[in-house]
């Protein structure tokens, strides 16, 4: 039997919460203000935004969706080490999961409204939205995977990575 858009959603959320979790315990405290250059972000910069995608778009993608009438406020600060983003991280899932799994199909079949140019709001359907975050968190686990390159062991992620063969 074929799973469901919402069940395969599930699937994808929980294995890529996975590789992300090992990611953020593999890097050290120590450097999580690292930057490979000038123009660069800082480690913990590149991960909070996994994050805010879970507790702060997701989440309202399934619950209240966006008012763009009322300001929302900035984001919090990106605590100062990744072990606490990695904490953070466990929580907004746990968050992220549970609102996915209370949300009906036409919640899942509706829109959220979003940007989708420059200043330009337009209706999102909701199922791609989530997809379209989490494909965001993998982007930024990305990113920060290649600044553990430079600073200490990266984990396996999709498969065997050189500081963790397979064999």
């Amino acid at each position: 039997m074929a799973k469901s858009p919402k069940q395969q959603f599930l699937d994808a959320f929980e294995q890529e919460q996975a590789r992300t979790v090992r990611v953020l315990r593999a890097y050290p405290d120590e450097r999580s203000d690292f930057k490979p250059h000038e123009r660069s972000n800082s480690a913990r910069q590149i991960a909070w935004p996994i994050v805010l995608g879970q507790e702060r778009l997701m989440v309202r993608a399934l619950t209240t969706g966006f008012d763009w009438s009322k300001p929302s406020g900035a984001p919090p600060p990106a605590p100062a080490t990744m072990s606490a983003i990695a904490k953070a991280e466990e929580e907004a899932h746990r968050k992220a999961l549970e609102a996915l799994r209370a949300a009906d199909n036409a919640t899942l079949e509706g829109s959220v409204q979003f940007f989708v140019a420059p200043k330009t709001l337009g209706d999102v359907p909701t199922l791609d939205f989530l997809w379209y975050i989490l494909f965001d968190h993998v982007h930024h686990r990305g990113q920060l995977s290649v600044y553990l390159r430079m600073v200490g062991k990266v984990p396996a992620i999709y498969g065997p990575s050189g500081d963790e063969p397979w064999k």
